[in-house]
């Protein structure tokens, strides 16, 4: 099953978001954890997310029509060390800001690698889009990497962040497909009419 998708528009600030009814989903991790690969790999559209061999390139909240039902929200990356304190704190802002306010949001999919597990910016992420009585969805990235024999080690060090993981591939597939049918069942939600957005 796939979800076919295309570019909306990109949203530097939150008041540059754009109107709809439509349930948005929102994906979040750090800048090098895979999610523009794995956004590419939900959808089956090669290239739909560019993919970078550097860190950050994401300044923007971007906005993906899936199937014409549901709205995809690849949201900037994080916790990148060479990323300059002014730009880091302007994209920290943007990203809890579109969490708190964003009237659409339905779920968070917050993006770790499967190897390292949740620290203290993701347990923040999944608590604040918790606060707001939403849905977090929590995705292991990167499960190819790791050996039979260290995930359960893996699979364990994600009980910090208080949910279950999803363990995903963009490589060999794993995971991917399970992935689209929660987002599928998202999709089903009573849409937000956008005269309701701020």
């Amino acid at each position: 099953m796939a979800i076919t998708a295309r570019f909306i528009s990109s949203a530097p600030a939150l008041s540059d978001c754009p109107r709809s009814d439509r349930v948005e989903v929102a994906l979040a991790g750090r800048s090098n954890v895979g999610k523009s690969s794995l956004l590419n790999a939900i959808t089956g559209v090669k290239g739909l997310a560019r993919t970078s061999k550097t860190p950050g390139r994401t300044r923007s909240i971007n906005f993906f029509d899936a199937a014409g039902r549901l709205t995809l929200v690849d949201l900037p990356g994080f916790g990148y060390a060479k990323m300059g304190r002014t730009d880091a704190a302007r994209i920290t802002k943007l990203l809890f800001d579109y969490l708190a306010k964003r009237e659409n949001l339905a779920a968070l999919v917050i993006l770790i690698d499967g190897r390292r597990g949740p620290e203290e910016e993701e347990i923040a992420l999944a608590e604040a889009v918790r606060g707001r009585g939403l849905e977090v969805i929590v995705v292991a990235t990167k499960w190819d990497k790791l050996r039979n024999s260290q995930r359960g080690a893996a699979f364990r060090s994600f009980e910090p962040i208080g949910v279950e993981p999803m363990p995903c591939s963009a490589v060999d597939g794993e995971g991917i497909e399970a992935l689209r049918r929660r987002l599928v069942e998202l999709a089903r939600q009573q849409p937000i009419h956008a005269d309701d957005q701020g």
